[in-house]
C-alpha cells in the first residue's frame, strides 16, 4: 500500500504562485501516476493534472492548462505540482493520489492541503 502526505497550501494572492508537494511512502514500486484533484466547497472533487511515475508523460483539466505544471522526483519519491497565475477559483482542498499497475483509477488520497486565492 501507499502513503501520501500533501503539504505546501496557503494563502496567496490572485496571480501569485504556490508549489504543492505529495510525499510517498510504502510500495513505491505500484506506482504507475501520480494524480492532483481539487475539491471547492460544496462541490465535488475533480481533476487537475496527472504524471506517469516511470516515464513522466502528463495531462492537465483544460482549466489549469499553461498555468499548473506537475512534476515528480522519483529519488525523493515527491510529487509536485507547480501553480501559476492562481485565480480566486483555484481555491480548494489539494489533494493527491496514486494509481498502481493493477488499478484502473486513481485512489490513495492524501489528506489534503487547502489552497486559498484572495487579495
Amino acid at each position: 500500500q501507499v502513503q501520501l502526505v500533501e503539504s505546501g497550501g496557503g494563502l496567496v494572492q490572485p496571480g501569485g504562485s504556490l508549489r504543492l508537494s505529495c510525499a510517498a511512502s510504502g510500495r513505491i514500486s505500484s506506482i504507475y501516476a501520480m494524480g492532483w484533484y481539487y475539491q471547492a466547497p460544496g462541490k465535488q472533487r475533480e481533476f487537475v493534472a496527472s504524471i506517469t511515475w516511470s516515464l513522466g508523460f502528463t495531462g492537465y483539466a483544460d482549466s489549469v492548462k499553461g498555468r499548473f505544471i506537475i512534476s515528480r522526483d522519483k529519488v525523493r519519491n515527491t510529487g509536485y505540482l507547480q501553480m501559476n497565475s492562481l485565480n480566486p477559483e483555484d481555491t480548494a482542498v489539494y489533494y493527491c493520489a496514486i494509481m498502481t499497475y493493477r488499478g484502473a483509477e486513481f485512489g490513495s488520497f492524501g489528506q489534503g492541503t487547502q489552497v486559498t486565492v484572495s487579495s
